[in-house]
């Protein structure tokens, strides 16, 4: 836990919390010493002069403990909170920048966790560190000693009470650990199949599930309660416990200390300092089985979020990257590409090689599963290759700036994700110096202006969260459109066209041919259906991760077996373009 919190939190508002804690003990462990004084010196004698004088200092220490305590919780929040901050932050610089790989070893659900829930542990911890981990030390020492100069003999109980004690605390601690640790990993569950549910709430209603789901979360939510009733429990019992404890301890410090008193071994005023001094050792007890109680709590959370900071990047940049070079002509080149996904026995992509140019349209089509889309999630690097090389006018793009090749490179990815705000917000993702005519422009190419301009807020139209009020079709063309606005190289389409009717697919591919900057971009466009790849200039025929045909489609329809039986299963009408 000191390793993630080393550089994000104020070692001078540490070294603040500290001394002002220490002030609060001081003052907290004069106080019986005090009362012992009027006790002896001033009722006891009847001097009221003693009384006032030693009332005053008493009041004091007092207000000094609580202006202590005030800056000591300030400074411990404010640490605490900050710490919290900074994790959150880190977290999500991290997750931002992982390559595909990264996200395919930890669920989306655990991240969340981990941000959330995770960094809550720590950041409760930081403060019961910075109060009572710090004060309980103080407090056990401090308080034996001032006990022990009281009245030596009646330590003695705490030969007694310090062994049951600490016998319940590590009972307690036996106990209550693995279920405080176990928390994290229930609540990792309850979040992952309530995203499932919600995200997935369409097919759920659509196959009747209902009550499936339901059980499902049922049965997570049931498993965490359980184990939450189990600690709590067992933390409830900690309470009564420690007060019979310290009940026990004051009726024996009582008994024996009224024995002493008769035998005038004793003065009254001390045997009241000394149970108060009792009560502040058995506190400390009670405070640091609190800490170590929390503490593997933390501890399971730190683990889990350092393992999202030691999560190695697959994409390594170079030391000194290159930038893209100025250039009114791109060309993007595959040479015999191999790729394989992480732990995987078998190739994903097998001996891949193409090149495009400027102006012209890479299609690349086949069954499901043979690797079209990770095909193309390697031109941004999402991806890293086994061997081969991909080049972007002329320059290895493992070698490129990572951030120049993506503002090269404009995607439009499967799943068309819309973000929470206004429509001309999203369309300006990729171009925030874009004109109000450029986005109507991208709109129009995008065949999206029509149900844009229906809506009398127009380009502040408001987008709901995954663009919700819309349908997947305009989902999909307003995805689309944000892609346009974006002035790349690379135009990515991954099979961006499949929630549009054929009409629109049409349309949509004849206005990108007509629009100029396009004629100087590359486009490489994804699909399933023949219709949207015949008029490609290269049509890249993929099966099982390798590159079986390359060619237009009137030389692939006579010499690629693959592509022959795409078209065969696609004979209805409407579905080809004429032959």
């Amino acid at each position: 836990m000191l390793k993630i919190a080393k550089g994000r939190i104020s070692y001078w508002a540490v070294l603040g919390a500290i001394l002002f804690m220490v002030v609060q003990v001081i003052s907290n462990l004069n106080l019986p010493s005090l009362t012992s004084d009027i006790v002896n010196n001033g009722v006891a004698k009847g001097n009221l002069g003693y009384i006032w004088k030693v009332g005053f200092e008493m009041v004091g220490f007092s207000l000094l403990s609580i202006v202590a305590a005030i800056c000591n919780v300030f400074l411990a929040s404010r640490t605490s909170q900050k710490l919290g901050q900074n994790l959150r932050s880190d977290i999500y610089k991290k997750v931002i920048n992982f390559s595909n790989d990264e996200f395919d070893q930890i669920e989306t659900s655990s991240l969340i966790t981990r941000t959330t829930n995770d960094v809550v542990q720590i950041q409760n911890v930081a403060i019961i560190m910075l109060r009572m981990m710090l004060m309980a030390p103080i407090m056990l020492v401090g308080a034996s000693f001032l006990a022990y100069s009281k009245d030596h003999q009646l330590t003695m109980v705490f030969l007694v009470v310090v062994p049951v004690m600490l016998i319940f605390i590590g009972l307690l601690l036996y106990f209550a650990v693995p279920l405080f640790q176990a928390m994290q990993t229930k609540t990792d569950k309850i979040n992952r199949v309530f995203r499932e549910g919600l995200t997935g709430v369409r097919v759920i209603r659509a196959f009747r599930q209902d009550q499936r789901e339901q059980d499902r979360f049922e049965d997570a939510n049931v498993d965490y309660t359980n184990n939450a009733i189990k600690v709590n429990t067992i933390m409830a019992l900690a309470f009564p416990v420690m007060t019979l404890i310290m009940s026990g301890t004051n009726v024996a410090i009582i008994w024996f200390g009224s024995g002493l008193i008769g035998n005038q071994a004793m003065e009254v005023g001390n045997l009241i300092a000394f149970m108060t001094y009792a009560m502040q050792i058995l506190m400390s007890f009670m405070m640091l089985s609190m800490v170590f109680i929390f503490i593997p709590r933390a501890q399971a959370s730190a683990k889990r979020i350092q393992e999202v900071f030691n999560q190695e990047s697959t994409i390594k940049e170079e030391n000194n990257p290159t930038t893209l070079p100025e250039a009114t002509k791109h060309e993007l080149k595959f040479d015999h590409v191999d790729y394989r996904y992480r732990g995987a026995e078998m190739l994903a992509l097998d001996d891949i090689d193409f090149q495009a140019t400027s102006g012209q349209t890479v299609a690349i089509i086949g069954g499901t599963g043979s690797g079209k889309s990770t095909l193309v999630n390697l031109i941004p690097r999402f991806y890293d290759i086994e061997s081969g090389e991909i080049s972007l006018d002329g320059t290895n793009i493992d070698k490129l700036d990572l951030k120049a090749l993506r503002d090269a490179v404009a995607l439009v990815p499967q799943t068309a994700t819309l973000f929470t705000g206004t429509l001309r917000e999203n369309l300006l993702y990729g171009n925030d110096k874009a004109t109000d005519e450029d986005l109507w422009h991208a709109l129009d190419i995008a065949k999206a202006t029509d149900f844009v301009k229906e809506d009398p807020a127009g380009l502040d139209l408001h987008v709901e969260q995954g663009g919700g009020n819309f349908s997947g079709g305009q989902r999909q063309r307003l995805a689309i459109a944000r892609a346009l606005v974006k002035r790349a190289s690379v135009y990515v389409f991954d099979d961006s066209f499949s929630a549009l009717d054929f009409k629109t697919d049409a349309e949509l591919r004849a206005a990108l041919k007509q629009d100029s900057h396009i004629q100087q971009s590359i486009t490489v466009i994804v699909a399933q259906r023949i219709a949207t790849v015949a008029d490609a200039d290269v049509i890249l025929v993929l099966d099982n991760g390798k590159l079986v045909g390359k060619g237009t489609h009137e030389e692939l329809k006579d010499s690629c077996e693959v592509y022959k039986e795409i078209i065969k299963s696609q004979l209805r009408e409407g579905a080809l373009p004429n032959e």
